[in-house]
């Protein structure tokens, strides 16, 4: 790789040996994925996507003492990922032992770290960092270095941003260095199209599940998708930006998508058109039957595949403002319908700290409370990685939650019935 007098002169030690390791270790990265040269970080903020204080992480936070000890910090302030724990989702008391004692027990080290490493604020804690009321929203064209990788899809996406698919610890050292490598998703031939996906459904297609279909498809490459406009419509206005939050998000995890193109919506579809498209570009064609084929070949790896939901979780990623006045106006009026209540289910929608603030200001969110249903900044798959939640019949819209743990997926409308007591 190519450095410039400043890159080398710091990997040369110019600012201390350990400044010298990032650099090297961000050589390294690039050399591994034939960069030929480092760009600057131009966004305002980064963001870090370990968030949790794992005993077996200790190299981790060794490492950032280490960093800290040096004097050195990001050139930029992040944000970070959601934290593990909140008192008010449900949890027994071995799950509590589990997580306090075995599990997330440097939690309180680990955030004393990020405080003096350059947390934007305590609040910060979301993995959709790029929500308004959150305020870490990178502009069209800058350069990041994040990892998180529903916020890494959507910033590409959805906002024009410039970001690789990075790991925990490498996207930091982006953010002290200044610097990372440019390939892939950084260049204009890497953000080409491999896939066309033509969706052709007769009812709009829940976010989640062709996302889903998409990410188990193209795996890691760029998709242009053609005909989701009919249902998103050409503007990026809220109700669009929130599908394709929980839609990227989904390419993500169920593949290794880092970026989407959509017809004549996404930034670059709209300014570049079919010429973001491959000459060699593969086909995929989506109907409500291929949808269902997908859906129905989901494993359920629940203890009992015929048990009786004792929780569910909606938010992952976390929900923005719309979406969860939404989910309350829904539960609600179906709790309403069903002569109920209290939810059926115990059940937690996600969100970001300032998305919950303003919430909390609405007329929904005190009846929501009485019906039983928790507001929380929890990170579900964090609480979900305790080994006791796998004996746990877990339901969730969330495609993400789906693939990295036990819970069960269901579409948005069945978790209603479920949660409302409309599901017999």
């Amino acid at each position: 790789m190519k450095l410039n007098e400043e890159q080398q002169a710091m990997l040369d030690g110019s600012r201390g040996a350990v400044m010298a390791k990032i650099m090297k270790t961000l050589v390294m990265y690039g050399d591994a994925f034939d960069a030929e040269r480092m760009v600057p970080v131009t966004s305002r903020y980064g963001h870090t996507v370990i968030s949790f204080g794992l005993g077996v992480m200790d190299p981790v936070y060794d490492l950032y003492d280490e960093i800290l000890s040096a004097g050195i910090l990001p050139e930029q302030k992040f944000t970070a990922d959601p934290k593990p724990l909140d008192p008010k989702v449900p949890s027994g008391p071995l799950e509590d032992l589990v997580f306090k004692k075995l599990m997330y027990n440097r939690q309180e080290r680990y955030e004393q770290q990020l405080k003096k490493l350059g947390i934007t604020k305590d609040e910060d804690y979301t993995c959709a960092c790029y929500l308004e009321l959150v305020g870490n929203a990178p502009q069209k064209g800058d350069v990041l270095s994040w990892a998180e990788s529903s916020a890494v899809v959507y910033a590409n996406s959805v906002l024009g941003a410039r970001c690789n698919r990075n790991s925990g610890i490498l996207e930091m050292m982006g953010s002290i260095a200044g610097f990372v490598p440019e390939f892939g998703l950084l260049t204009e031939e890497g953000r080409k199209a491999d896939w066309v996906v033509e969706v052709r459904c007769e009812k709009k297609p829940e976010a989640q599940l062709l996302g889903s279909a998409i990410g188990m498809k193209v795996m890691e490459e760029v998709p242009y998708i053609k005909g989701l406009d009919a249902w998103l419509g050409t503007e990026l206005n809220d109700s669009a930006k929130a599908y394709l939050k929980d839609f990227g998000a989904a390419t993500a995890s169920n593949g290794a998508v880092g970026l989407y193109h959509i017809e004549n919506l996404t930034p670059e579809a709209v300014e570049l058109g079919e010429s973001l498209i491959k000459p060699d570009a593969k086909v995929y064609v989506i109907d409500d039957a291929e949808l269902e084929r997908v859906h129905r070949e989901y494993p359920v790896i629940w203890k009992n595949p015929d048990a009786n939901p004792q929780l569910a979780f909606v938010g992952c990623p976390h929900l923005s403002l719309q979406q969860l006045t939404d989910w309350a106006r829904a539960v609600l009026k179906g709790l309403e319908a069903n002569g109920r209540k209290r939810v059926a289910v115990p059940t937690v929608f996600t969100a970001p700290v300032p998305v919950i603030r303003e919430y909390e200001k609405t007329i929904y969110a005190w009846p929501l409370k009485k019906a039983g249903v928790v507001i929380s900044y929890i990170c579900p798959l964090m609480y979900m990685n305790n080994p006791l939640c796998k004996s746990k019949a877990v339901i969730t819209s969330s495609n993400k939650l789906r693939t990295y743990t036990s819970a069960k997926y269901c579409t948005d409308s069945e978790i209603l019935d479920i949660i409302t007591g409309g599901a017999k």
